[in-house]
């Protein structure tokens, strides 16, 4: 939703689930770990008043422990905080988001070892969802980098029915390449909205998914 217009985002919510988006992806970035400032809990919460859709939040913060409660109340649905903030409280944040009803997930920056959220997944209570960065975070409109599917392939492999989601320069040239390495939750932003038809790109990206799943 970060390339959404947001001041008309209850509308742009809608259209994009109208046109078939299962998940709105949302960025909330804090001016510190990225330098962008987006939204954050009280947009949410007047999001959650117009829309029953699943709100999957990308927490690019330093501090994700102070945005768990707030982001619960609010209504999200998945909290996927960045593991480079959290190498010394993962586990504490994973308890407090499930407790908040929410769904558990980790990021991971280009120039971060896949190696590094292993722990997680294999945890007693683990990340559901594994988010491999495919641009640096921090702004929309990135151009996709191709050499981020070797983790993704490493993850497919090493956990078959993990959640992966790839986030960044993801479109209908890039789409093929990291659902065939085996991404199965994509986030893709200029690409669907500056898109004449975004039904149409949104159905191309599942296609592709989806006809990947079948060949893993």
């Amino acid at each position: 939703m970060l390339s959404s217009d947001f001041s008309n985002l209850a509308s742009e919510a809608h259209r994009m689930t109208n046109y078939g988006a299962d998940w709105l992806h949302m960025d909330i970035m804090d001016g510190h770990f990225v330098p962008n400032l987006t939204i954050g809990a009280p947009i949410i919460e007047s999001l959650r008043k117009h829309t029953k859709a699943y709100l999957d939040c990308h927490l690019m913060v330093t501090n994700p422990l102070d945005y768990v409660e707030p982001l619960g109340k609010a209504g999200a649905s998945g909290f996927t905080f960045h593991i480079e903030t959290s190498k010394d409280n993962w586990k504490e944040l994973v308890e407090r988001i499930s407790i908040q009803g929410m769904r558990p997930g980790v990021a991971l920056k280009p120039e971060t070892p896949i190696e590094e959220v292993y722990a997680l997944v294999e945890a007693e209570n683990p990340v559901e969802m594994v988010l491999v960065m495919t641009v640096e975070p921090g702004f929309g409109g990135q151009k996709f980098m191709p050499e981020m599917m070797d983790k993704v392939r490493i993850l497919r492999k090493k956990y078959p029915s993990l959640d992966i989601e790839v986030d960044g320069g993801l479109g209908p040239s890039t789409i093929d390449t990291a659902a065939s390495a085996g991404a199965n939750c994509i986030v893709a932003g200029s690409s669907v909205f500056g898109a004449p038809e975004p039904a149409q790109v949104i159905s191309l990206l599942r296609n592709s998914v989806e006809k990947a799943q079948q060949t893993h």
